[in-house]
């Protein structure tokens, strides 16, 4: 598989926030949001070749620390051997998180929690296409225990938020999160408060991005 990175950290959104996690960031993504914060992993030439065993191994380094493994990207769910690796990963009993665009549907994937976000047209510099997989998106609800993040830059993504929650199946508002587009701790200070009044009119959850918080700009954290 292309890896990118493996570290421990603090899950920063979603359910699970702030909860120990080891994340393994696979190469590769197709989808090129302006907004990014892991545009150096969206090329899976910039990855390095490495085995299932092998990513087990640099994982159980940090097995005395958590039992959670975020496995993000790039696009995880573009990659082969994603199945494997899951399979595995819970056969030594991890809690599984895969964050996704929700752009690709996998069938019996060992995952704990499906967490999309997905694209919408805020992501590109000409708004144009929202890059949604309304069929993926309907399945992996269906499928999976499901959160779904949102990002938003001002009050119009929330209605396109809206738009589309309409046309997929139904889902605990406590399971979908609005979180500020926020590539620094200055832009999150200044776009949380607009987000928390949207939070508080559609009763959808306010999305933290603790890592943003913590660490700024730091990779790795």
């Amino acid at each position: 598989m292309k890896i990118s990175e493996i570290f421990c950290s603090l899950q920063g959104e979603g359910l699970l926030v702030g909860r120990p996690s080891v994340f393994v960031r696979l190469t590769g993504c197709p989808l090129r949001c302006r907004w990014c914060d892991t545009k150096y992993a969206w090329d899976s030439k910039s990855g390095r070749e490495v085995s299932i065993q092998q990513i087990l191994e640099q994982v159980d380094t940090y097995s005395n620390k958590t039992r959670s493994i975020v496995i993000t990207g790039g696009e995880p769910m573009i990659q082969d051997g994603l199945s494997e690796l899951c399979q595995r990963l819970k056969a030594d009993r991890m809690h599984i998180t895969i964050e996704t665009a929700g752009i690709e549907f996998i069938d019996r994937l060992e995952c704990d929690l499906m967490s999309i976000s997905p694209k919408l047209s805020n992501s590109q510099s000409g708004k144009s296409d929202e890059r949604i997989n309304i069929d993926s998106l309907s399945k992996l609800l269906r499928k999976y225990d499901c959160q779904l993040k949102f990002v938003i830059e001002d009050e119009s993504d929330f209605q396109v938020a809206v738009e589309l929650l309409a046309k997929l199946p139904p889902i605990d508002a406590g399971k979908v999160f609005l979180m500020p587009q926020a590539a620094t701790r200055s832009e999150l200070a200044e776009r949380s408060p607009m987000v928390a009044q949207l939070c508080l009119k559609s009763g959808f959850s306010f999305g933290q991005r603790l890592h943003v918080l913590l660490w700024d700009t730091q990779r790795g954290k």
